[in-house]
């Protein structure tokens, strides 16, 4: 498939941004501050940024979205007035985005917020941002009503039927072994629909609450809890969090510590996470000037599965933005396969869905470039046209040694966080 049109929407401020962080001393709940209308959520063990209202957003699609934001980023902070009182990585102004999985037809966007509450390391902060000549906005720092829980919540088959999925799923098997490729990662989605509007905050709570070690997010209508971090960037250390490999947990701990021994001996996954660390530490390295690989993976367990992990580490070489990063990375080996090409094309060709975002950088990026950059994974989008309807979405990674019915138990394990946080 030939590449797709480059489209933004600008949606540049007329003067320049006039921003004010100032300290807070109580300890709060970041999402019992959210409103329930277009909450911006990043936020992992209570700590993080969340924010709304809006000065400045930019949509954006085509194979140089990310630059196109990049740029539009540094525009919109030109000349911008900035008086930080705090100082730390996530103050000042920044932006949150979420970014297509594909350039085509690819709808990405950055929103910059009114009003920013952030939490980290034992201090906590308020950012406000406006535009010069203009009132600043009113930080209400005070709790919302409660968020109300989802009613008659009901799931059907999204894209493809069970049956029709696992034969994807062989399909790809067999284009393996035929040397095609080394390996794709299968998406399959779900439809969710609700007797009314669901209040996304309800879901952001329980999925904050049951998987504290992910980073819950929430930008422009996708919501999730991601247990992968792309990329952060702070202060020229580089890091990355690399998960592929996958086994339920059945809630047991003595059957789930056999589990675990089980996963790490796995030829297939161990084949499966292997090429997907090799994919992040590829792209790093000619971007920095030292890289740490560890020789082997840990396990890291969530309250419904657990994954084979790697946690590379490097330090930044020269200029660069955790957004230019995160491009750099995208669209790695855990969440399209290996070689990338013939993995995004076999994608296109059988996968059968439309991602969207699912499986694209989520997170943000203050006003020195660093940031936080998440994949879309367990993850639902609400329908734009009807708040009462979501998709939600799960992949698996497919490599020579997949068992069908195997990636469909796994694929129904990774909606459970999503399922679970909209059944009230």
């Amino acid at each position: 498939m030939t590449s797709g049109p480059v489209s933004s929407t600008r949606g540049l401020p007329a003067s320049p941004l006039v921003v004010r962080t100032v300290e807070l001393e109580e300890d709060f709940d970041l999402i019992a501050h959210l409103p329930p209308t277009a909450p911006l959520a990043w936020v992992r063990h209570g700590e993080g940024i969340v924010g709304w209202g809006e000065v400045a957003r930019l949509r954006v699609g085509g194979p140089d979205r990310f630059a196109l934001a990049d740029a539009w980023w540094q525009q919109l902070l030109e000349g911008a007035v900035i008086r930080d009182e705090v100082g730390l990585t996530g103050t000042g102004p920044l932006a949150f985005g979420s970014f297509a999985f594909d350039e085509d037809p690819g709808d990405s966007v950055l929103v910059v917020p009114a009003v920013i509450l952030g939490r980290r390391g034992g201090r906590a902060w308020v950012s406000t941002v406006g535009v010069a000549g203009s009132l600043p906005p009113a930080a209400d720092l005070s709790e919302r009503p409660a968020p109300r829980p989802p009613r008659g919540v009901a799931f059907a088959d999204g894209a493809r039927s069970p049956a029709e999925w696992t034969a994807v799923v062989a399909d790809a098997v067999d284009r393996i072994g035929r040397g095609e490729l080394d390996k794709v990662v299968l998406a399959r989605d779900l439809e969710a629909v609700a007797d009314e509007p669901v209040d996304l905050r309800w879901a952001l709570a329980r999925l904050a609450e049951r998987y504290p070690a992910c980073w819950t997010f929430s930008v422009d209508g996708l919501l999730g809890a991601t247990p992968e971090m792309l990329l952060r960037l702070e202060r020229g250390l580089v890091t990355s969090r690399v998960l592929a490999g996958t086994i339920r947990r059945t809630g047991d701990e003595t059957r789930d510590a056999a589990l675990a021994g089980t996963l790490t001996r796995s030829s297939k996954d161990l084949e499966e996470h292997e090429y997907a660390v090799r994919s992040v530490a590829e792209a790093l390295a000619p971007r920095c000037s030292s890289t740490n690989v560890p020789e082997s993976p840990f396990v890291l367990h969530l309250p419904n599965v657990m994954h084979l992990a790697t946690d590379v580490a490097g330090v930044l070489a020269g200029p660069a933005s955790s957004l230019e990063l995160a491009a750099a990375l995208h669209p790695t080996a855990a969440v399209c396969g290996t070689p990338t090409e013939p993995a995004r094309a076999l994608i296109r060709a059988i996968e059968g869905l439309d991602r969207g975002r699912y499986a694209g950088p989520v997170g943000w990026m203050d006003s020195s470039g660093d940031g936080e950059w998440g994949i879309a994974l367990r993850c639902a989008k609400v329908d734009p046209a009807d708040p009462a309807r979501l998709r939600l979405f799960a992949g698996c990674g497919i490599v020579a040694g997949s068992d069908p019915q195997a990636e469909l138990a796994e694929s129904a394990a990774k909606l459970v966080p999503m399922r679970d946080a909209l059944s009230g």
